[in-house]
C-alpha cells in the first residue's frame, strides 16, 4: 500500500551541461580531493522550461570522499527563451557500482546508466514573472554522466 503522503513528481525540463577541464586541490585540507569544472554551454529543453546555461556562469565544486562518493555542489547561471535569468544550484551525488565503472568514469568514458547513481537536488532562485514557480517548489535531478557533459532531467515534486 502507497503512504498517502508519498509525494507525485512531474517532468520538467532536461539540462544538458557541457563542461571545461577540471583543476583539481589534491588533498585538500580535510584530505581529500576537490575539483573546480565550469559550466562551458548547455542548453534547457522540456515542456516547463526552455533555454540555455549562459556560458562560464559558475561551475561545479566537487569533493571527491575516500569511499569515492562525489559530493557535488554546483551553482551556475541559466537564460529562459524568454531572457529570463534564473541562478540554479545543485547538490548531489555520484558513485559507481562497481569499481569497473568507477575506472571507466575516472578516464572519462561511456557508462550505462545502471552502471552508477547520480541524483541532485536542485534549488533555483528566480526573479518575479513566468518562471517564478521554479523557486517556490521542490525538484529532484535524475542525472545522466556521458563524456565531458551531463545531462540531468528534472523532476518538480507536486
Amino acid at each position: 500500500m502507497q503512504h498517502p503522503y508519498y509525494p507525485q513528481m512531474e517532468y520538467a525540463f532536461t539540462i544538458g551541461i557541457e563542461l571545461t577541464g577540471a583543476r583539481w586541490i589534491k588533498p585538500t585540507s580535510v584530505g581529500m580531493t576537490r575539483a573546480a569544472v565550469y559550466a562551458g554551454s548547455g542548453t534547457i529543453e522540456g515542456p516547463m522550461l526552455r533555454g540555455k546555461v549562459i556560458p562560464m556562469s559558475g561551475g561545479d565544486f566537487p569533493l571527491v570522499r575516500a569511499d569515492g562518493v562525489i559530493d557535488f555542489d554546483a551553482r551556475y547561471l541559466l537564460e529562459a527563451d524568454d531572457g529570463t535569468v534564473i541562478y540554479l544550484q545543485n547538490r548531489g551525488f555520484r558513485w559507481a557500482k562497481t569499481p569497473e565503472a568507477a575506472e571507466k568514469m575516472n578516464r572519462n568514458e561511456p557508462v550505462g546508466d545502471d552502471e552508477y547513481y547520480m541524483r541532485v537536488s536542485p534549488k533555483f532562485d528566480v526573479p518575479d514573472g513566468p518562471h517564478a514557480w521554479m523557486s517556490k517548489h521542490v525538484f529532484v535531478g535524475v542525472a545522466e554522466k556521458i563524456p565531458g557533459a551531463n545531462r540531468i532531467h528534472y523532476f518538480v515534486v507536486r
